[in-house]
């Protein structure tokens, strides 16, 4: 009786449901991330830029060199714009343009007349453009958007939107209409980048460019992804 007493008692069927949900959470969760690192990732021109120290050889406005502010926290609200780019401050050019909104349309992506909010803050309920002047004129009109894990995607979510931005490849086309005047934009440069990297709302005023900033992986914030394109002029 002694022996039968010390046996190991058998493992109940709620304890295995439980450990088995368990295990298909952290898998729902990470498969994103590791399959974004392995088929995504490689495509891409990862660049590791520093703060730039000197804002006067830059048209990015710094307000604070210090890299752990620039950075901000880990419990920063993403869904807040300023959060992104904490120390660079906003530079809007307004330009004659009659409203402070406009609409995306990304065909690739299924993304169609989506609202973008000129010096907008949140996050969950339009795109919003940080810096630059209006689109179609010269200089870098620079949108944030929301990702988030791929298995939550939704094009009309502003909380997900730009999850499949890492989809996108040179030559796609980015259109955007304003005071009932449609611009194209041709997708130039795709790269993978940190979230010091100030360059990449850097002003240059020798074209007209639009680019799109996105965390990566999908559903994390460790990184951005950057779509650089330029307006098509023929």
């Amino acid at each position: 009786m002694l022996f039968f007493a010390n046996m190991p008692k058998p493992v109940s069927k709620l304890s295995i449901f439980l450990i088995s949900t368990g295990l298909f959470i952290l898998i729902w969760v990470s498969y994103p991330i590791v399959a974004f690192n392995i088929f995504y990732a490689p495509k891409f021109e990862t660049i590791i830029r520093p703060v730039p120290q000197d804002n006067k050889s830059s048209s990015v406005l710094i307000k604070d060199n210090n890299l752990i502010n620039v950075l901000g926290t880990m419990k920063t609200d993403y869904t807040k714009a300023s959060a992104w780019f904490p120390k660079a401050a906003k530079n809007i050019t307004l330009g004659q343009n009659k409203s402070n909104y406009y609409r995306l349309t990304i065909p690739r992506l299924k993304i169609e007349n989506v609202s973008v909010m000129i010096e907008g803050e949140d996050l969950t309920k339009n795109l919003i453009q940080f810096t630059g002047p209006p689109p179609g004129n010269y200089g870098n009109v620079v949108i944030f958007g929301h990702s988030s894990l791929p298995f939550l995607y939704n094009p009309r979510d502003y909380k997900t939107i730009f999850t499949k931005l890492p989809d996108l490849k040179v030559d796609d086309d980015i259109l955007v209409n304003i005071d009932n005047i449609t611009y194209n934009y041709k997708v130039s440069d795709l790269k993978i980048t940190t979230p010091d990297d100030l360059s990449v709302l850097t002003q240059e005023y020798n074209n007209a460019y639009l680019t799109l900033i996105t965390c990566v992986p999908p559903g994390t914030s460790y990184k951005r992804l950057i779509i650089k394109s330029k307006l098509r002029t023929t």
